[in-house]
């Protein structure tokens, strides 16, 4: 999707005054079946992360920490349950703002996740995938989430890495805590608080987390409730919750951008149409069906900027979450709306061929991994950001494209099926358009009722269980 262009004081955010570790594949496709170590290396992602120097022997060397021997989940295996994609900070050039601290220091942040479904061990996984040092936690705990930054009574659970409370993440890398009991029911809410010593840069977030977070100084891990210094509604290092998976357990990656992403929807309220999917599957199927929310506001086919490409980032964000069969794929709006507005002004502006193309090597990946994709139609944006600095991300010549590739996704017979959010929230009288009654006011992103349409024109038996 594309940034908020709301006036933002940075007056307040001073970065020598912040609380106070490789690169990555997130969750490992053999996560469930292989020994289980709390940390991963990719030296491919690691290269993509910025250019930052480092080695294969450094790589090796990490490859070679001793390995945690931890009990799976009741068959054996995990399964993710949340999921919010990593983002690096962009430069000053880019007009987006950063709404949080640009550094932790002595502070504590406790993080909000609804899951989607239940279990009765938990581990959460952390990541420092665009950090250039490494990233020290000084503690770490996970509770049942109740209202606002409390903890439910009893719930509390200390988080350990590999058996340690204190625990340093490399640049580049994730790291998965040590399995805990908590049981969590579907569609229930969990708080992870985690404790930064250190002067921290806050070099990997995910930026419309639609989800109130809590900064308080000092180590508040285990408090009942946080009374906060200040908030966020970014994600900060926190980028996936897992559970012992039940049997027969599967997931359905949701990888798109801000319309994915949730903007529009209203905070903490989780509305964004993965939520709502993941309702709907909770109603029909029971506890089987996991829904893993990867979009990226502004994120983009074949573009990089407020997050890596498409292409870049789908093994990832999609390939690696252990039982995932079913990709659902909603992006290229971006593509077509960014060039020759503010957003990205002299970037060439890619074709409907070019993003189709793009959409050829996604479908050829999953499909070699096993993986089912269905292709959901780009949703009207006609007269987007009219008025406001961000105008030119619509034109004709734009439009065009958008039907064009819509027309791709739903008649070429490439996906293996189709979603038609397009049909789903279009103005009759003005296909160009968003109905009002769905339209969040840019023209662009849906509101709730725009997204619970979405959720609920999704035929269940698309995502049903392969044979």
């Amino acid at each position: 999707m594309t940034p908020k262009v709301d006036s933002f004081d940075d007056s307040g955010i001073q970065d020598s005054l912040a609380s106070p570790i490789k690169t990555c594949t997130r969750f490992s496709k053999h996560l469930p079946s292989a020994p289980e170590s709390s940390v991963w290396i990719h030296e491919k992602q690691r290269r993509r992360a910025f250019g930052f120097g480092y080695s294969i022997a450094t790589a090796l060397a990490f490859a070679l920490l001793p390995i945690a021997s931890v009990r799976a989940g009741a068959n054996g295996s995990w399964i993710g349950t949340w999921a919010a994609s990593p983002q690096p900070v962009w430069d000053t050039d880019f007009l987006a703002p950063i709404n949080f601290l640009r550094n932790l220091w002595n502070q504590t942040i406790r993080q909000i996740a609804r899951v989607s479904i239940g279990g009765k061990q938990v581990r959460v996984v952390l990541s420092n995938e665009y950090g250039s040092q490494p990233l020290l936690i000084g503690a770490a705990r996970v509770a049942l989430s109740d209202k606002g930054s409390a903890i439910k009574e009893g719930s509390d659970k200390v988080l350990t890495f590999s058996g340690n409370e204190s625990f340093s993440i490399p640049p580049g890398a994730l790291i998965v805590s040590d399995p805990v009991e908590l049981s969590v029911p579907p569609l229930g809410s969990i708080a992870v608080s985690l404790y930064f010593p250190e002067v921290t840069p806050t070099t990997t977030m995910h930026w419309d987390g639609r989800q109130t977070a809590y900064i308080v100084a000092g180590n508040k891990v285990s408090d009942a409730e946080i009374k906060p210094d200040s908030k966020t509604e970014s994600r900060l290092f926190l980028s996936g919750v897992l559970v012992d998976a039940p049997f027969d357990a599967r997931a359905i990656v949701t990888f798109g951008d801000s319309i994915t992403d949730g903007d529009g929807s209203t905070l903490d309220a989780n509305h964004r149409w993965p939520d709502l999917l993941a309702e709907r599957l909770q109603a029909a199927d029971g506890a089987s069906v996991a829904v893993l929310n990867e979009g990226i506001s502004g994120a983009r086919v074949l573009s990089d900027r407020m997050a890596v490409n498409a292409l870049a980032r789908f093994d990832e964000d999609v390939l690696s979450h252990p039982h995932a069969d079913t990709v659902v794929l909603m992006m290229g709006i971006n593509d077509i709306g960014w060039p020759d507005s503010v957003l990205d002004p002299r970037a060439p502006a890619p074709s409907a061929e070019d993003i189709i193309d793009g959409y050829e090597q996604l479908i050829a990946r999953a499909h070699d991994h096993g993986l089912r994709i269905i292709g959901a139609t780009l949703t009207p944006f006609g007269v987007a950001f009219k008025g406001t600095p961000l105008e030119g991300y619509y034109n004709e010549d734009k439009e065009a494209k958008r039907v064009a590739v819509n027309e791709w996704i739903r008649n070429s017979g490439a996906f293996d099926g189709a979603i038609d959010f397009d049909a789903v929230v279009r103005d009759p009288s003005d296909p160009t358009r968003m109905l009002p009654a769905y339209d969040k006011g840019d023209n662009l992103h849906p509101n709730d009722a725009g997204y619970k349409a979405m959720a609920e024109s999704i035929d269940l038996q698309l995502l049903k269980k392969q044979p």
